[in-house]
C-alpha cells in the first residue's frame, strides 16, 4: 500500500512540475519578446527552481525501482515454489496470500479453466471454492486479454446472476481486474483483483495485474514442461507394458491353432488380422494417427476375441459423427478401453454389448466406450483412473494401468480440460468418456 501511495504522490508532483514548467516557458518567451527584463528574470528563476525540484524527485523513483526489483524477485521466488505444483486450491491460496500485499486490492482470487480455486482478502465469509466461472471471467478466458469488471456485469461474481439485487459480496467488491493465465497460447485460468472503489483501479493497478499474471503464466509454463517430460517417460513405459500382453498373445495363438483343424480358412484370415494387429501395436506407440485408424485397430482386436469367445458373445456397435474420423489422436486410446471391457466386464454367460460413440461438443471431441457388463462401484472406478490397484478386486486388476496411461497421454497431447471420465454401476455396465479439447473438425463447427 505504501508503494501505491508513493506512486500516486510522485505522479501528482510530476503533473504540477510539468504545468509549472510550461507556464514559466511561456512567461520567458513573452518577456523576451516584449523586452520585459523583470518578467524574463522571474521566469528564468522559476525554471531554475523547477529543474532543482525535478532533479530531486527523480531520485525517489530510482530508489523505488530498486525496492520494486527486490520485491519482484521476492514475489517471483515465492510464487515459483507454489506454482511448481500447478493450479490447485492449496497452491493458489498460498499465491493469493503472497500477492495481496503487493497490490492495493481488497481481495485476490485465482481460477483454473473451470472454477474458482482460491479467494483471499477481507470480508470473504461465505465464499465456497469450486464455484463455476461466468460472465467476464469466461470472456477473459476466451479472449486471453485482461479486462475490468463492475457489479453491473451481472454474471461476474462467482457465478451469481439474474436480475436480483447485488449480493453482500458484490457490494464489498464492486469493481475489479481479471487477467488471464496463459500456457502455450491456451488460457488455463485467471487472476482476479477486487477493489472497494472504482478510483482504486488505475494504471498502476492494471500494470501490477498484468505483470503478476504474466509471471504466473511463465511459471505455469515451466511447470507444464516438467510435467509433460515426466508424463512422457511414464506413458512410454506404460504403453509398452500395455501393448505386450502375453496372455492375449498365447490365447490368440491357441485359438488359431485349434481353427487350423476345424476351419483352415478362418484360421488363415485370423492369422493375417493378428499379424496386422501386432505390427500396428509395435509401430504406433508415439505418432498421432487418424481416429479412423485407431477404430480400425480396435475392430481387429474384437475380431480376434470373437474367434476366441464366439461370435455371439461380443456385440459391438459404432457411431462416428461425420468428419471426426480424421481427427488426429495418439494410438491406443480406444483399443485398451475396449480390451478392459472384454477382459473384466464380460459375464460367464450371455453377450457383452460394446458401443463406441464419437461426437463433437463445441470445439471438443467426445469419445465414449460403453458396455453393459459387470460394472463396478464408484470408489473402484476412481482408483482405476488414478492408476492404483490397492483394494481393487482381482477381476479389475490391470485395467488401471491402461486407463491411467490413456488419461496421461490425452492430457499431454490436448492440454488442460482434456482427460478421461468413468461412469459405472455394479451389475449394469461402464461408460468411459474421453474429452479431446479443441480438436473438433472445422466442418462440424461450421455446420452448427
Amino acid at each position: 500500500m505504501r508503494r501505491w501511495l508513493v506512486s500516486h504522490y510522485m505522479g501528482m508532483v510530476h503533473v504540477v512540475l510539468s504545468v509549472t514548467t510550461v507556464a514559466l516557458l511561456a512567461l520567458l518567451s513573452w518577456g523576451i519578446a516584449q523586452s520585459n527584463i523583470i518578467a524574463a528574470m522571474l521566469a528564468g528563476a522559476g525554471l531554475a527552481v523547477d529543474i532543482v525540484m525535478g532533479g530531486s524527485t527523480l531520485l525517489v523513483p530510482e530508489d523505488l525501482r530498486s525496492q520494486a526489483t527486490e520485491r519482484t524477485l521476492r514475489v517471483a521466488s515465492g510464487t515459483l515454489t507454489y506454482m511448481a505444483a500447478g493450479l490447485s486450491p492449496e497452491s493458489c491460496t498460498a499465491v493469493c496470500q503472497l500477492l495481496l500485499p503487493e497490490t492495493a486490492a481488497a481481495a485476490i482470487a485465482m481460477t483454473d479453466a473451470r472454477a474458482t480455486l482460491a479467494f483471499v482478502g477481507d470480508d470473504i465469509n461465505g465464499f465456497r471454492a469450486g464455484e463455476r466461472l461466468a460472465g467476464p471471467t469466461k470472456e477473459v478466458m476466451e479472449s486471453k486479454h485482461m479486462q475490468t469488471f463492475t457489479v453491473f456485469d451481472r454474471n461476474e461474481w462467482m457465478g451469481s446472476g439474474g436480475e436480483d439485487e447485488p449480493t453482500e459480496r458484490e457490494r464489498l467488491f464492486p469493481v475489479g481486474i481479471i487477467a488471464p493465465l496463459v500456457v502455450a497460447d491456451r488460457s488455463v485460468g485467471t487472476l482476479r483483483l477486487y477493489y472497494r472503489h472504482g478510483r482504486d483501479v488505475d494504471r498502476t493497478q492494471l500494470a501490477i495485474a498484468r505483470g503478476l499474471a504474466e509471471l504466473l503464466s511463465t511459471q505455469l509454463s515451466a511447470y507444464e514442461l516438467d510435467r509433460q517430460a515426466e508424463l512422457t517417460a511414464r506413458a512410454e513405459v506404460k504403453a509398452l507394458q500395455a501393448q505386450i500382453n502375453p496372455h492375449f498373445l498365447f490365447n490368440t495363438l491357441n485359438t488359431i491353432a485349434s481353427l487350423t483343424r476345424t476351419n483352415p480358412d478362418k484360421a488363415r484370415n485370423l492369422l493375417r488380422e493378428f499379424s496386422v494387429f501386432y505390427r500396428r501395436t509395435l509401430e504406433g506407440s508415439q505418432s498421432l494417427i487418424p481416429l479412423c485408424e485407431e477404430l480400425e485397430q480396435t475392430r481387429r482386436y474384437l475380431k480376434i476375441e470373437k474367434a476366441r469367445f464366439g461370435e455371439d458373445r461380443i456385440v459391438e456397435t459404432e457411431a462416428v459423427e461425420p468428419g471426426c474420423g480424421s481427427v488426429k489422436v495418439p494410438s491406443f486410446i480406444v483399443q485398451p478401453i475396449v480390451e478392459n471391457a472384454v477382459r473384466h466386464a464380460m459375464r460367464d454367460e450371455g453377450p457383452l454389448h460394446i458401443d463406441v460413440q464419437v461426437a463433437t461438443d463445441g470445439d471438443d471431441v467426445l469419445l465414449a466406450v460403453a458396455d453393459d457388463g459387470l460394472g463396478m462401484d464408484e470408489p473402484i472406478a476412481r482408483r482405476l483412473l488414478e492408476g492404483s490397484s490397492q483394494d481393487i478386486p482381482k477381476s479389475s486388476n490391470g485395467s488401471g494401468i491402461a486407463l491411467r496411461n490413456v488419461a496421461e497421454r490425452i492430457e499431454r497431447f490436448y492440454g488442460i480440460g482434456s482427460g478421461v471420465e468413468i461412469m459405472s454401476k455394479s451389475g449394469e455396465g461402464t461408460c468411459v468418456t474421453l474429452r479431446l479439447v479443441g480438436v473438433a473438425p472445422r466442418s462440424a463447427i461450421t455446420q452448427r
